[in-house]
């Protein structure tokens, strides 16, 4: 149940507020556009290895029905605002899906990155193109991350992702900031 201050709008039907590390409810037949917060959507591998298919944020659209992967999870980041998008409006989703794909293969092209230290990096910097934003120091990744779902994207260890950081930030090129990471980035 969801309860409101005064004079905050109730969401409509056709939206749903889920709290952080929630799993949205797979369905064959809809779509969510994210209003506001952060999602990843995820699968695991015969092993039982779980597989980051991707970071999802606002004005993004996420669902089974854009994969053919089997199982496939969204879980929630943050606090997340979710709009239902029936089949019947998928039409008006295009731009959105477009956009998953460019942020997918994005992503397809980071993993498949050598060395290691080169995929660190490129996932850092997409995570602050697409969950930053600008302040004094370089652009902050506005996303709480662990050091292991990082590994998980990158496929790589965790003391790897730790080790790697760790040299970045002698290095100059981050900075940490209240678990908050912070690219130095050159403008």
């Amino acid at each position: 149940m969801t309860i409101s201050a005064p004079n905050t709008p109730l969401p409509s039907p056709l939206q749903r507020i889920f709290s952080r590390k929630e799993l949205i409810p797979p369905r064959q037949d809809l779509l969510w556009k994210i209003e506001r917060g952060a999602v990843r959507t995820f699968t695991w591998s015969e092993q039982g290895t779980l597989i980051t298919l991707g970071y999802w944020g606002a004005d993004d659209v996420v669902g089974y029905p854009l994969s053919r992967v089997n199982p496939y999870q969204i879980e929630c980041l943050t606090s997340v605002e979710m709009s239902l998008l029936p089949a019947g409006l998928w039409h008006q989703a295009v731009d959105s899906m477009l956009l998953h794909i460019q942020q997918s293969e994005e992503l397809l092209s980071i993993v498949h990155r050598k060395p290691v230290s080169m995929r660190l990096w490129h996932f850092l910097i997409w995570l602050s193109e697409k969950f930053g934003r600008e302040v004094e120091q370089g652009r902050l990744i506005d996303l709480a991350i662990t050091h292991q779902e990082m590994a998980e994207v990158i496929n790589t260890t965790r003391v790897s992702v730790t080790r790697l950081l760790q040299h970045f930030e002698e290095e100059g090129m981050l900075l940490r900031h209240q678990r908050r990471i912070i690219l130095c980035l050159v403008k």
